[in-house]
């Protein structure tokens, strides 16, 4: 015999306990509740009935527990392309999830990858057309992603919150001007102080944009903290606000040691006396690699006396050598493969393409020049 019963304690059980265990994500929670509902509300049996019961049980959690989300301790994502048929990109992690650059492989316009992950993380994917994106990693968590070759800003992430979140914010700024992305994301900030989401977009829009706002991401940054104190990513920008202070216009340039290209190193001594410039590009950035071959011609001006100091930020030093051996460029170049993520390109608050810090005699007279600024200072040197 069977007697319906008020099936909201069971619910809550559901809730709290079937997908505890297997990912933290509110979405797949809400699914599992819903999909055990009609079954829930059943339940009174006899004991003669019982071992029917138990059966039906035991398949239908089979069933939904499949939907809670991937392995825990690992994160899956995905997904496939329209007007991309076979291919590679990128993924890199801002938390160090990942160990460097991973490749993933496009067959048949879909893909699918997956990390061990025991933490919330932030994946950067990069394109082949150099454009980044970012996914949100969790313990369990499995993301799709839907998107278009030629129209990437327009991609679709489902899955997890906040995969969810950042596809909602690209389509409401998809039209946007960058003043408008700046605001929606201030916005965005405010009213999402507890989600991962908001600590990307206070990187990429107010400290590592073309015009960053390092006093507002001060505020920006204390304010996430109270709601995430435990977030690493957070602590880090923290600090490399502090870093960013140190080394504005006026102040002295920071020690450090690097390995050039031809494998030499290289320090800041190299930099202190005189007139110079510390330069940052990438192979796959046109404009940056035209102001190179201006900045050339402002060393044969000066005779020799302007010291240069290149970085790349490509992925493959092999395609960053093969640029210098193409256009005689012989001055100190680096290239770690680390992109933004290298520890010289972040102790020196080089956060665009291309970036710039000019010098005399150790110190910092002017950083972040725009190219038109750059190409009229480079104009005047040697006159």
């Amino acid at each position: 015999m069977v007697e319906l019963v008020d099936t909201r304690d069971l619910k809550s059980l559901g809730q709290e306990w079937l997908c505890g265990f297997e990912s933290r994500s509110r979405h797949h929670t809400n699914r599992l509740a819903m999909s055990l509902s009609p079954l829930l509300s059943l339940i009174r049996i006899s004991k003669r009935h019982s071992h029917v019961f138990l059966t039906v049980i035991a398949v239908a959690l089979t069933a939904v527990l499949s939907s809670c989300g991937g392995k825990s301790g690992y994160f899956k994502i995905e997904g496939k392309f329209l007007n991309m048929n076979q291919g590679e990109f990128y993924v890199y992690s801002l938390d160090e999830v990942t160990d460097g650059i991973d490749t993933i492989k496009v067959n048949g316009g879909r893909f699918s990858y997956q990390i061990p992950c025991e933490h919330e993380a932030t994946l950067m994917l990069v394109f082949p057309n150099f454009s980044e994106q970012p996914i949100f990693a969790e313990s369990g968590g499995v993301a799709e992603m839907k998107a278009d070759a030629s129209h990437l800003k327009e991609m679709e992430v489902t899955g997890t919150d906040d995969n969810e979140l950042m596809t909602r914010f690209r389509q409401q700024t998809v039209s946007a001007s960058p003043p408008e992305i700046q605001k929606y994301a201030e916005t965005f900030i405010e009213d999402h102080p507890e989600s991962a989401v908001s600590v990307y977009l206070l990187r990429k829009y107010f400290i590592i944009s073309d015009k960053p706002d390092f006093k507002k991401a001060e505020k920006m940054v204390t304010a996430l903290l109270e709601k995430q104190e435990k977030n690493g990513m957070l602590n880090r920008l923290r600090q490399e606000l502090k870093t960013l202070g140190a080394v504005s216009a006026g102040s002295t340039l920071p020690t450090f040691t690097a390995i050039d290209t031809n494998g030499n190193t290289v320090n800041d001594s190299y930099l202190r006396e005189g007139k110079a410039i510390i330069y940052l590009w990438a192979s796959w950035k046109y404009e940056s690699k035209e102001l190179m071959k201006q900045i050339k011609k402002a060393v044969r001006r000066t005779g020799g006396n302007l010291k240069v100091l290149s970085i790349s930020v490509d992925a493959i030093k092999k395609e960053c050598t093969e640029q210098l051996e193409h256009d005689t460029i012989t001055w100190h170049n680096i290239c770690d493969e680390q992109m933004f993520e290298g520890p010289l390109v972040k102790k020196l608050g080089l956060t665009s393409l291309p970036d710039n810090i000019l010098l005399d005699n150790g110190r910092i007279t002017d950083r972040g020049l725009t190219p038109a600024e750059l190409r009229t200072r480079l104009e005047e040197m040697g006159k």
